[in-house]
């Protein structure tokens, strides 16, 4: 028999929103757009998140929750979810990373890394 293979690759693409920013408050809008892969022999499905936010003044916030947009995807091997989230920044810069903690159709747990993301504004000219 197979050995069993657990694993799920995320790959996430940030971009600077604009229209829902406002540097004179300090408010800095960053929405991301995430895919993940089921590349393991498993199904398995997605039961929570870890966020780590870092802004330029080295202000770190965590986020924990269950599933992602309100959903708990379940990826049988091969499958891919999208989705697109946001977060705000106090800064014109930082990042974040992360983990999804996956639990396997036979109850193997294993964690899922979301690569760091550099979140920058566009300069703007006065």
């Amino acid at each position: 028999m197979a050995e069993k293979v657990y694993q799920v690759e995320v790959e996430a693409e940030p971009q600077y929103i604009a229209e829902q920013s406002n540097m004179a408050n300090d408010i800095y809008v960053f929405g991301y757009r995430v895919r993940i892969v089921n590349t393991g022999s498993e199904p398995a499905q997605l039961v929570s998140r870890h966020w780590i936010i870092t802004d330029a003044n080295q202000l770190v916030q965590e986020v924990r929750g269950m599933g992602v947009v309100g959903e708990q995807p379940h990826l049988e091997p091969g499958q891919a979810f999208e989705y697109t989230s946001a977060t705000h920044l106090k800064t014109p810069y930082g990042s974040m990373k992360g983990s999804y903690q996956m639990v396997a159709d036979d109850g193997q747990r294993f964690e899922a890394d979301i690569p760091e993301m550099t979140l920058v504004a566009p300069r703007v000219l006065h």
